[in-house]
């Protein structure tokens, strides 16, 4: 077994060895929680949630952190639009809400389609304004090695100086000079206008609830400094797999790194980035209105469909949403599940567990190159097609072992039916109990001939929008879509 990623530093896909044997340390970035959740958020969460689960299956012990942003400029913005005249803002906003309030109530929401896309949660998931005293200390070490400023205008502003690092760029290769300023705060007490905030002074107008004293006075920190402070606390100095969105490479995961490595700290061995997701081939945008969101593609399809759709491609590469993309994810659901049905009403209850099956070999192949999912759900499919073969066939034992490699692999892609909130389960498991019982009734009246009988259930079923297929091991049955 040789485990391989791409490393975003290095421009390159390395062997994979953790630091401590047996056990992996990763550190994904959240959300700041100033908005409902986007397309891209719950892409990185499912991309980091298949690596998780891939290294566990694999037998190493992983520790997740996944961060909250709940203090940051986007936040207090939004937060002071609700007070205002022209307050306009997505379903059940509040006017006049206090920025806690609303960083709160949106990490809910996140919490919610993580948990009901089936995302596991993180062994940790700290939240920025509970770590300052963390952010302080390494502000202090910067500045102690000569890599951080009090700003020159006595703004109550720190800056990391990035003259002072010269491997500043490394992550994203680029040259200092063709970078342009960094846009966190006002240029005039910086020594370079690429210089970035470490520590905001606070500013007449903003809430004092939002400002935290400092050895530079009161303030919050910078969005970049958070990220380093929180990963240092939970997984040390160094660590195995950062991971998150490609737009966060610069300047958010550039300056993380600049300011981690300038405080003497080893951080990531890899960096991983998952790529980003197209309308119709172009970047989405509000404001040209080709957008999708989790709950409106929720709306569509149940959760198991928008999950295999938002994690079926290579996470490095775009994922582009057409009109038709949740169709053909639940089509391919479909397929999957009419095995599993078909197969459990033949097999016996011996059958395999699928926690004593290993994944088929093509499968794990594909996972272990640097989570190659499309070749992963092409294994899949395959032994979706010789299980329904071995059935056909009446070769029970064969159809027994597909049945186990095919849970074993859902178990690995996180597309298990257990994967669905605790609700959507108990109706999908009494759904099935009501439409057996007329498949059964049905199963009697054709075996008496009673052919108006029979027809008569199916086109009831019909009607509820289940829809059934005879075939030689009996009817199956699924759910109409669309």
């Amino acid at each position: 077994m040789t485990l391989r990623f791409y490393d975003t530093a290095s421009a390159e896909v390395r062997d994979f060895v953790p630091l401590v044997p047996g056990h992996v340390s990763l550190y994904y970035c959240g959300a700041t929680v100033q908005g409902m959740p986007h397309v891209g958020h719950i892409r990185s969460a499912i991309a980091f949630d298949q690596l998780t689960r891939w290294l566990q299956y694999r037998g190493f012990r992983v520790t997740a952190v996944r961060n909250v942003t709940d203090i940051d400029d986007k936040i207090l913005v939004k937060s002071a639009a609700s007070f205002g005249p022209d307050f306009e803002d997505e379903p059940g906003a509040v006017r006049n809400e206090e920025w806690w309030a609303l960083a709160y109530r949106y990490e809910q929401e996140f919490l919610k389609a993580y948990d009901t896309l089936g995302v596991s949660r993180p062994t940790y998931e700290p939240r920025a304004t509970g770590h300052i005293p963390e952010m302080h200390a390494l502000i202090q070490q910067l500045i102690d090695r000569g890599h951080a400023y009090p700003a020159l205008d006595d703004s109550g502003d720190v800056y990391f100086d990035v003259r002072s690092w010269a491997k500043y760029g490394s992550l994203t290769r680029q040259r200092l000079d063709d970078m342009q300023g960094a846009p966190d705060a006002d240029p005039r007490g910086k020594k370079d206008p690429r210089d970035f905030a470490l520590w905001k002074g606070y500013k007449d107008g903003e809430p004092t609830t939002a400002s935290w004293a400092s050895p530079w006075g009161p303030g919050r920190p910078g969005w970049h400094l958070e990220c380093s402070a929180m990963v240092t606390k939970y997984l040390g100095t160094e660590f195995d797999i950062h991971g998150g969105g490609l737009d966060l490479r610069f300047p958010h995961h550039e300056n993380e790194m600049a300011q981690s490595q300038a405080a003497g700290h080893g951080f990531a061995n890899f960096w991983m980035h998952n790529g980003m997701v197209t309308y119709a081939g172009e970047k989405m945008s509000k404001s040209i209105g080709n957008t999708i969101s989790p709950a409106e593609m929720l709306e569509i399809a149940p959760p198991r469909v928008v999950r295999y759709y938002l994690g079926q491609a290579q996470y490095r590469s775009v994922l582009d949403y057409q009109p038709t993309s949740l169709q053909e994810a639940a089509a391919a659901v479909e397929r999957i599940d009419g095995f599993i049905s078909r197969a459990g009403r033949v097999l016996p209850d011996t059958a395999p567990n699928s926690s004593d099956v290993s994944v088929p070999e093509a499968f794990a192949a594909a996972m272990d190159d640097d989570l190659n999912v499309p070749q992963a759900l092409a294994s899949l499919h395959e032994t979706v097609r010789a299980g329904n073969t071995a059935l056909t066939d009446g070769d029970l034992g064969t159809a027994g072992q597909a049945v186990a490699s095919v849970t074993a692999m859902l178990d690995v892609l996180g597309l298990n039916a257990t994967t669905t909130p605790a609700a959507d389960e108990q109706s999908n498991t009494a759904l099935g109990v009501l439409v057996e019982a007329q498949l059964e009734a049905r199963a009697h009246a054709r075996a008496a001939k009673d052919w108006a009988a029979s027809d008569a259930i199916r086109n009831t079923l019909a009607a509820a929008g289940v829809v059934v297929e005879d075939g030689p091991d009996g009817a199956s049955w699924s759910l109409k879509r669309g």
